[in-house]
């Protein structure tokens, strides 16, 4: 074992939940790790139903580097199987999860992808939330035993390697993709468009 992989099961174990653990903080991290990931769609959905041009655009580039990072995860599990804690019989598990490459997590890569974004577009307030949120899922997701904490670090690195790469391909054609997502958008909620309930 070499020293990354040593240091990485020490700050695990450490992170993670054990025996004496109580309920009510069990049924928290559960939670966090569970449902939070929910808020994201939301968050995306009110940029674009009530944000100007600048949150529409910023919302369609974050779903792009974070699909693009979430591909990038697909390889590196086919490329390199991590195990999980509890395949290895570390620590403790206290949610089902499939016995699949633990490296790098998905659900951190899909808050740091949107977050990176909305940070990098000048989003700081919406960038700050989300990103708070992430350390809760990171904190949640290796106390609840399905991940490790460099899990976690890998998916922030692939998510910002993810937002680099989209950049120059967003600052070339973004304006337009944006551009024709508001037309559709306009055609097929016209009539909520016109009744005030969203942003035209």
């Amino acid at each position: 074992m070499n020293h990354i992989e040593a240091f990485n099961r020490i700050l695990f174990l450490q992170i993670n939940g054990g025996d004496g653990t109580p309920t009510w903080l069990i049924q928290i991290a559960i939670g966090i790790a569970d449902d939070l990931i929910y808020l994201i769609p939301l968050l995306l959905l009110g940029m674009w139903l009530w944000g100007d041009g600048t949150r529409r655009n910023q919302a369609i580039k974050a779903c792009l580097v974070t699909l693009l990072a979430l591909g990038a995860n697909q390889v590196i599990s086919l490329v390199w199987q991590h195990p999980r804690p509890f395949m290895i019989g570390l620590g403790h598990a206290w949610i089902p999860h499939a016995a699949d490459s633990s490296f790098p997590s998905d659900h951190m890569t899909v808050f740091a992808g949107i977050g990176l974004t909305l940070l990098f577009g000048g989003a700081f307030r919406l960038a700050a939330a989300v990103l708070t949120a992430s350390f809760a899922i990171a904190w949640a997701r290796v106390f609840l035993g399905v991940h490790f904490p460099l899990d976690m670090i890998g998916a922030v690195a692939v998510a910002g390697v993810a937002a680099v790469v989209v950049a120059p391909l967003w600052h070339m054609a973004g304006g337009t993709l944006t551009s024709l997502a508001e037309r559709l958008y306009r055609v097929v909620l016209a009539r909520p468009i016109a009744s005030g309930w969203v942003r035209r």
